[in-house]
């Protein structure tokens, strides 16, 4: 495939409108990359990112013991109001407890923010792991969006890796701050993983999304 050097900005800029009905949305509407995620979660289970908690439900009900996660104050409301033992705090903050499953769905693994910082986030990941345990994490190699129309791909030689991304939430008139995101391809993430001393297999795929489980 043919590579041209092109001048981009070092990390893409996109406004991400947030879609309420996919955050409410019920079991038998997930896609099967979820659904097959929930059924290999195993023993204790920390949900990382975990929103409006329809994943952490789902995994309650096949009788499992779940503490979910979340930066957002209201999520976390909504959360304990259903039910589900919640916390609202950064990921990177949250210690001193330990699970058998994390589950990090809809690109949670996205909260590193950018490769650079991919390993820090599996390293603390692993930090809150049971021996044995394992990470349940999704995401997508979003290079289609550098292919011209006869599919050579352009990147900029010169900047930072292709899958980081800068995201601002917008929902009725409120906009919040930027954040970065990062989309990951599997190879990078398999790498990654590696160097921390876990193993990165990729149990679903379809298009350009996956599911990884990463173990030690």
């Amino acid at each position: 495939m043919t590579t041209k050097t092109v001048t981009t900005k070092k990390t893409w800029e996109v406004m991400m409108i947030t879609i309420i009905e996919v955050l409410f949305r019920k079991p038998e509407e997930m896609p099967d990359l979820e659904r097959i995620a929930l059924e290999k979660a195993k023993g204790k289970v920390l949900e990382v990112g975990a929103g409006a908690g329809v994943h952490a439900l789902e995994m309650m009900d096949n009788g499992l013991d779940v503490y979910a996660i979340d930066f957002s104050k209201g999520a976390v409301a909504h959360m304990k109001e259903k039910g589900i033992p919640s916390e609202q705090i950064n990921f990177f903050d949250f210690q001193g407890k330990k699970f058998d499953t994390i589950t990090m769905l809809m690109n949670g693994i996205g909260i590193a923010g950018t490769l650079a910082n991919l390993e820090k986030t599996l390293l603390h990941c692993k930090s809150l792991l049971n021996e044995g345990g394992k990470i349940l994490c999704d995401s997508s190699d979003i290079k289609y969006l550098y292919e011209d129309e006869d599919g050579a791909l352009w990147v900029d030689l010169n900047s930072e890796y292709y899958g980081n991304f800068r995201f601002q939430m917008k929902y009725k008139g409120e906009i919040g701050p930027w954040f970065d995101w990062l989309y990951v391809d599997f190879d990078n993430l398999f790498q990654t993983a590696k160097k921390c001393g876990m193993k990165a297999s990729r149990i679903y795929e379809k298009d350009d999304n996956y599911l990884a489980e990463i173990t030690f």
